[in-house]
């Protein structure tokens, strides 16, 4: 049992706060509205600017016609109430009201000659689909689930915690030690080559998301094994809208439509932002949960920089960007797996840099609310390096660039029809979004998907959330946490609110917000 406060009676402390300081927080995506929340249940007051008109940033989904395509959730971490992420998250917003689905396969690997391999959630299933699969690789195989195995009991120690927090866990993680230092020195393009198996070399990795570190698809696996990784229904928004009515429920405010244009700074200690439209807002504190390249180059026009900080921006490598063509389809698909990787005979050539030899389609049929009953949003997802192409099409060849992504969007369809005979004719919808959409929706540089790719060279390890020389001031978000994801948006977000209250000397006060 625990016994919590209402939101009524915890925005009701919070208004008592008179001395309560003012946090402007730019950008209204995960870690933006994080961030808010728990400013607001530490006594500040919160005001979040985004420049959208619906926050969620890169975590978002959009209605076309009947149909809802979603560009960012396949699983979300935290959703077993019996591990620490789901605290976590009823910190911020009440994650049980959310109804999980989890799925029997994580990825089914197809080619164009029927061959198949299934990629299971539950680990001992795996393993004995990949050794029906490679009898000749049982060994690697047998190691590859036993590795699973051992992460699916590890627990990771939480960043916002510190030692003193944290010293029983590292403790209890002393025995995993060599096998996170193996699988997290490898991308998993250099694990996959343990194989012999072409299929399952194809899982591990191939051109650009086989450049991820290995220990990235381990723990996904274990997350999932353990039932801790559910697809919300309701995809990215649903948690963003509950994020962002527990943000208003504790008197907090979200802007859309309101973008930053510079960030003030007065002796070297931030004390607002400027808008566009020439309006100032003063603030205690500012966070910046926007894009970082951005954020460091332009909103501070790069005056608080060192060398540490151009390493970063000049050596780390983001995410790729993307291509996303999406299909409202007149057709129950159910018969399709959730999540399928098409493996190409013929590689697509979706810009001048970008030939893929294998492509992803989400089959959308096991959330209600993407599409009427009998119908099935469809969605496939294309990485590129090529943002500059997109973006110049867009802005000098208008009519071209609408014939580049009618000409993908055919291809595509010409790939899934191969599995889904006469498909063309039950599709009533057609949304093709690019690089181009991504940078003037999101503003994330490159057009990344994410962040820092998580690399063998990048590591798990937190980058500073602070800037050489400017006080008042914090970043959260995907740029101070490699590997992105929206709980990276989370801990970076409480631990800048833990760094706000130090600073301040106030108590970092947070409780569970659900009735058991």
């Amino acid at each position: 049992m625990s016994v919590v406060k209402s939101e009524r009676a915890e925005r009701s402390v919070a208004n008592r706060k008179k001395d309560a300081g003012k946090i402007i927080i730019i950008g209204g995506g995960i870690a933006g509205l994080c961030a808010a929340v728990y400013a607001q249940r530490c006594g500040y007051q919160a005001e979040v600017l985004e420049m959208h008109d619906s926050a969620g940033g890169l975590a978002t989904s959009w209605r076309r016609g009947d149909y809802t395509f979603e560009t960012c959730l396949h699983w979300l971490l935290g959703t077993n109430p019996n591990r620490s992420m789901y605290s976590r998250w009823l910190e911020i917003f009440d994650i049980n009201k959310l109804t999980f689905l989890y799925s029997d396969e994580f990825v089914r690997l197809e080619t164009e000659h029927g061959e198949c391999l299934r990629i299971y959630s539950n680990v001992d299933r795996l393993e004995t689909e990949m050794l029906r699969q490679a009898p000749q690789d049982a060994g690697e195989i047998r190691h590859f689930a036993s590795a699973i195995r051992s992460l699916s009991k590890f627990k990771l120690p939480d960043p916002t915690e510190g030692w003193a927090g944290n010293w029983l866990t590292y403790l209890r993680d002393v025995p995993y030690l060599p096998l996170l230092h193996e699988l997290s020195s490898m991308s998993g393009e250099e694990y996959g080559k343990r194989f012999t198996d072409p299929l399952i070399k194809r899982f591990f990795g191939d051109g650009e998301m086989g450049q991820l570190s290995a220990i990235a698809l381990f723990f996904s696996l274990a997350w999932m094994n353990g039932r801790d990784a559910g697809y919300p229904i309701g995809g990215s928004q649903a948690v963003i809208q509950g994020i962002a009515q527990k943000l208003e429920g504790l008197g907090g405010r979200l802007r859309l439509g309101t973008k930053v244009e510079n960030i003030l700074v007065d002796r070297d200690t931030a004390v607002g932002i400027q808008l566009t439209n020439g309006e100032t807002v003063a603030a205690d504190w500012v966070i910046s949960a926007a894009d970082g390249h951005a954020t460091v180059f332009d909103l501070l026009g790069g005056k608080y920089t060192d060398k540490a900080t151009e390493k970063i921006y000049g050596e780390l490598e983001t995410f790729p960007s993307y291509l996303q063509v999406s299909l409202g389809v007149a057709r129950d698909l159910s018969h399709q797996p959730p999540f399928a990787t098409r493996l190409l005979d013929t590689p697509l050539q979706v810009d001048p840099r970008a030939q893929l030899r294998q492509v992803s389609f989400r089959f959308f049929h096991y959330d209600p609310t993407f599409a009427p009953p009998g119908k099935t949003a469809v969605t496939c997802f294309l990485p590129t390096r090529d943002f500059e192409y997109w973006v110049r099409l867009q802005q000098d060849a208008p009519s071209l660039y609408q014939a580049e992504k009618q000409r993908v969007a055919e291809a595509v369809i010409a790939i899934l029809e191969k599995n889904v005979p006469d498909l063309r004719r039950a599709i009533e919808v057609i949304d093709v979004s690019t690089p181009a959409t991504v940078i003037r929706y999101t503003g994330n540089w490159k057009g990344s998907m994410e962040g820092w790719l998580l690399t063998p060279t990048s590591g798990y390890r937190a980058l500073p959330n602070t800037l050489p020389g400017l006080r008042q001031f914090l970043m959260v978000g995907q740029w101070v946490m490699p590997g992105g994801g929206l709980p990276s948006g989370l801990m970076t977000a409480r631990s800048a609110i833990q760094a706000v209250c130090r600073q301040d000397r106030r108590p970092f006060a947070v409780s569970q917000q659900v009735m058991r």
